[in-house]
């Protein structure tokens, strides 16, 4: 793809170099060739970019005294992000194999247009498939779940009935999405358990990112439900019930249980816990291993935007350092006190 087609596509603004130049990918400063990009975000890191055999440079306007005559320079505002997006567009497609066997599939299954099915695919009775999308060996998709178009669903992915994908949505290997909730009635004369009905749906929302070994729950009676543009990392648990809003980032071992709402743009980091019930509003950062207790609300009301909420219960992390600070200096005037001989 040529530097021209690029800006067009994600703005910026060409200060030197040929509109004509081709690219064809990304790389750091270290090691990007004339046929990548780089990019600066500093000073320090621009003096490093612009050193490079990068093809073309991304960088923010100002931070470097001159440029170099044979490098192309893009400036633009946010150069991390023009980056990733040029990462995106210039990675090539996945291959398209067309349907390879063995092949297990059930009746009455739709398939679009440049669908991929690669070995060990099992596809349940009245399933859906969009067009352009690859599913890859040994996934498992249950009766009646449909997936939409351009998604890429990763090997030994399983899709229990009753879960809807939309458009672009990406599975990682090992995801478990629509699997009964974690719901049980207590027999308090003999103590055993019985299941609660875990009859109800998931649905995630287009464009979702989902790591490998997540697992997802399905509703109890109603939905569990992931909003527009997530992006779930590795080994994170959301459990029945749950409604996670557009653009939550849920980082590595977080633990979401039952009938808990995640608010729009909030960020939470690893090994965090939420009790079932709990809820988080829009734009919270809650930060590694803090907590919410269940039934619980944590907002961003009357705190400065970008506050961090740590420790459990989740609070604004300058008010837990005080906290600690406050134990510190008890623990030394105890530990200073003189004993008294009580023999």
């Amino acid at each position: 793809m040529t530097l021209a087609k690029l800006i067009e596509a994600l703005g910026g603004k060409l200060v030197r170099g040929s509109p004509e130049t081709s690219l064809a990918g990304v790389n750091s400063s270290t090691l990007a060739g004339p046929s990548e990009i780089a990019f600066a975000e500093d000073a320090a890191s621009a003096a490093e970019a612009l050193a490079c055999k990068a093809g073309a440079v991304v960088l923010r306007a100002g931070i470097a005294d001159s440029y170099p005559q044979a490098r192309c320079i893009v400036e633009t505002d946010q150069p991390r992000l023009w980056f990733a997006r040029a990462a995106k567009l210039l990675k090539p497609p996945p291959p398209r194999s067309g349907i390879r066997d063995p092949l297990f599939q059930g009746v009455r299954v739709e398939l679009g247009e440049g669908v991929t099915l690669c070995p060990g695919v099992i596809l349940g009775d009245h399933a859906s498939i969009g067009a352009w999308t690859r599913i890859e060996a040994g996934v498992v998709v249950g009766e009646g779940v449909r997936i939409g178009e351009h998604c890429r669903i990763y090997p030994n992915v399983t899709l229990y009935p009753g879960t809807t994908l939309g458009n672009r949505v990406v599975v990682h290997a090992g995801a478990v999405l629509g699997a009964d909730g974690f719901g049980y009635v207590r027999d308090p004369s003999t103590g055993a358990y019985t299941q609660f009905p875990q009859q109800g749906t998931l649905v995630i929302e287009d464009d979702v990112e989902i790591g490998a070994n997540t697992t997802i729950d399905r509703g109890a009676l109603a939905e569990t439900r992931v909003r527009r543009g997530t992006k779930i990392d590795n080994l994170v648990h959301i459990g029945h019930n749950c409604d996670i809003g557009e653009d939550v980032i849920l980082v590595a071992l977080t633990g979401i249980s039952g009938s808990c709402t995640v608010g729009k743009g909030a960020v939470i980091a690893g090994q965090v816990g939420l009790g079932d019930h709990a809820h988080v509003g829009p734009g919270v950062i809650l930060g590694g291993q803090a907590g919410v207790l269940s039934g619980k609300t944590v907002t961003n009301d009357g705190l400065k935007p970008g506050t961090v909420l740590w420790g459990t219960p989740a609070r604004p992390l300058k008010t837990v350092l005080r906290e600690q600070a406050t134990l510190a200096r008890l623990a030394r005037r105890v530990v200073k006190a003189p004993v008294k001989d009580i023999g």
